[in-house]
C-alpha cells in the first residue's frame, strides 16, 4: 500500500491508526513539479479526511517532498479541525441541505435505512469517516476534490438537529417530534 501511495495512487480503504479512535481516508494526492536549474523538483500535496465514525469528522491538507510525509501532515491538520455533526438515528442526516465552496456545490439528502452511501469519491470519504450509512448526495459544478470536500463540510455545518431547533425556539424536543409525526400522518391520510 505504501508503494501505491508513492506513485500517486489512491488509498481505497480506511487506514486505521493504532491506539487511535479515528479512521482516516486519503482523498487525493497531487504531484507538483518545480523546474530548477538541474531539472525538476517534485513535491506532493495530500488531502485527508479523518473521523471517528460516530459524528466527528475533519479534513486536512499537507504538502511535502515525500508522499508519506505529506499524508502525515494532512492527518495532523485534520485532527486539529474536527467538527461534530448531529446524525438522525446515528445513520443519516436530519434534513436535506445544500453546501457550496467556490464553484463546487453539493446537495445532501437524508435517506431511508438500507439506501447506503450514494455519493461521489471525495464526498463518500467524508460520509464514511463521519459514520453516515444512508445518504444521497450530488455534486454540481466543480469536481475539484478540495472544493467538493469543503462544500460538503459547509453543508454539514448548516445541519440542524431537533434538539438545537427546540433549544432555539424554547420548545421541548418531544413537541417538535410529535408535530413532525402528526404532519406526516396527515399527508398519508389524504
Amino acid at each position: 500500500m505504501a508503494g501505491e501511495r508513492e506513485r500517486g495512487g489512491r488509498d481505497r480503504g480506511p487506514r486505521e491508526e493504532r491506539d487511535s479512535e479515528f479512521v482516516d481516508k486519503l482523498v487525493h494526492i497531487n504531484r507538483v513539479a518545480k523546474v530548477v536549474k538541474g531539472g525538476k523538483r517534485f513535491g506532493f500535496a495530500a488531502l485527508v479526511v479523518i473521523g471517528d465514525q460516530k459524528g466527528r469528522v475533519g479534513f486536512g491538507h499537507g504538502k511535502a517532498r515525500e508522499v508519506p510525509e505529506a499524508i502525515r501532515k494532512a492527518t495532523e491538520s485534520a485532527k486539529r479541525n474536527l467538527t461534530r455533526v448531529a446524525l438522525r438515528e446515528g445513520r443519516t442526516l436530519h434534513h436535506d441541505i445544500a453546501g457550496r465552496h467556490g464553484a463546487g456545490r453539493v446537495y445532501l439528502r437524508a435517506a431511508p435505512a438500507g439506501t447506503g452511501i450514494i455519493a461521489g469519491g471525495p464526498m463518500r470519504a467524508v460520509f464514511e469517516t463521519l459514520g453516515i450509512q444512508d445518504v444521497v448526495a450530488k455534486s454540481i459544478g466543480s469536481s475539484n476534490p478540495y472544493n467538493m470536500v469543503r462544500a460538503t463540510f459547509d453543508a454539514l455545518k448548516h445541519q440542524d438537529s431537533p434538539r438545537s431547533v427546540a433549544a432555539r425556539r424554547n420548545l421541548k424536543v418531544s413537541t417538535l417530534q410529535s408535530r413532525r409525526v402528526g404532519g406526516d400522518a396527515e399527508l398519508v391520510a389524504e
